[in-house]
């Protein structure tokens, strides 16, 4: 049997844990000061007069004001010098205010009125008369194309820039939040695979993987949660009616949760039983395209080389090439931090290059379809030195949480 899978209960690995959140240290004002005096730089460096974030993580990661996009629009304006001043509804106001960390003055709309009118009258007011109005990427259409019908004499723009050239650096307490996320996944992680039996449901054990994320203190639960047993791991990111485990299946769980917004997404893959010769040599495959993707990630390097360097060591093994299967269908990473999927990816055509504070999943999936897949998934942050796990990646197929290890 597999170390460390299967043989306990769900009641007694939920209880063995506890809340692992003590000393967690949210974002500070200053920070996000920081933060917006850095996008008016960029701004003022690519000609941006404003630019308009909309409700969500962008907001949050600029503002500190935690609210969700909806059909109606609620969001700031960030001009190139000055402060930021907000749009809303009139009857959220009040609610508004309440989330507030950055403060700024309110412009609000009665539901009558056109919030995109009332949005450039604002700016005209603020004495912003034209120039490039920059649009956070995440924006609705109907947002941006309200604006654009009322602005005629601004160009609108894409904000990408401005947005992912804040987010995608990383500052230490950030990446400290981020850390205290994963170590909080991968104890759940242990924990879940030590309640497996035949013929558990998979439904099952994403209760258990919500309850275990809220013990060890996750106040949302599992952010998200794939479970798939056997022939459905095949499929990277689920089935429709996903069956019931059995005895020497692959299991892939793939799950995280939420500290300060900042998200956790660690994936395990191993065998309930023994692993077959075929389950072995995939499994050894993955675990290495892994490490050369890590290897590849070097300061000043491209995104792309990291994406390359997996699938060129999956070539030379006779997998792909490129996409196909048996092989890497997808591409071999992502960026995190309040989104768990942000810029820069690791994706072939991805030429940005490599910088400190820069963080990533590495998880250049192995896809054998009608058999299974394995898909090892850590996350790691360039360092001036280059690239640092946040979690160890998965010692072996007979040991994947590294419990011989720790006792040599």
């Amino acid at each position: 049997m597999t170390i460390g899978v299967g043989g306990s209960s769900f009641e007694y690995e939920l209880d063995k844990l506890s809340d692992m959140t003590a000393g967690v240290e949210p974002i500070i004002i200053e920070e996000y000061q920081a933060r917006i005096k850095k996008a008016q730089r960029l701004m003022q460096e690519q000609g941006i007069s404003v630019t308009y974030i909309n409700a969500g993580t962008n907001l949050y990661y600029f503002t500190g004001t935690r609210w969700s996009a909806s059909e109606r629009m609620v969001g700031a304006f960030l001009p190139a010098q000055g402060e930021p001043f907000y749009i809303a509804p009139h009857f959220e106001l009040d609610t508004l205010k309440q989330f507030m960390l950055i403060k700024g003055e309110v412009i609000t709309w009665q539901e009558h009125e056109c919030p995109y009118a009332r949005s450039i009258e604002a700016l005209h007011y603020m004495g912003i008369h034209e120039g490039k109005l920059g649009i956070d990427e995440s924006t609705a259409f109907f947002i941006s194309n309200g604006l654009d019908t009322q602005a005629s004499d601004f160009e609108l723009v894409s904000a990408k820039d401005i947005t992912a050239g804040c987010r995608s650096i990383k500052s230490s307490a950030e990446i400290a939040l981020m850390q205290r996320a994963k170590d909080m996944t991968l104890e759940v992680h242990k924990a879940v695979a030590r309640i497996l039996y035949e013929g558990i449901s998979t439904q099952e054990v994403i209760k258990f993987i919500d309850l275990a994320h809220r013990k060890v203190g996750a106040p949302g639960g599992s952010y998200f949660c794939i479970v798939l047993f056997g022939k459905d791991s095949s499929f990277p990111h689920g089935v429709k009616s996903p069956k019931a485990l059995e005895k020497n299946d692959v299991v892939l769980i793939d799950t995280g949760c939420q500290l300060e917004g900042y998200i956790s997404d660690i994936t395990r893959t191993y065998v309930f039983g023994t692993p077959n010769q075929r389950q072995r040599e995939m499994w050894e495959l993955e675990k290495s395209a892994q490490e050369h993707a890590f290897q590849a990630a070097r300061i000043g390097a491209p995104c792309a080389a990291v994406d390359i360097a997996a699938r060129n060591y999956l070539a030379s093994q006779g997998m792909g090439p490129g996409y196909q299967t048996p092989g890497c269908p997808h591409r071999t990473g992502h960026g995190i931090g309040l989104d768990i999927h942000e810029w820069p990816y690791l994706v072939r055509s991805n030429q940005t290059s490599l910088a400190a504070g820069m963080c990533f999943s590495n998880e250049p999936m192995l896809v054998v379809p009608d058999e299974f897949g394995i898909r090892l998934e850590d996350h790691f942050y360039m360092t001036e030195d280059g690239p640092r796990w946040f979690t160890q990646p998965s010692a072996s197929i007979d040991d994947p949480f590294g419990y011989e290890q720790e006792l040599s």
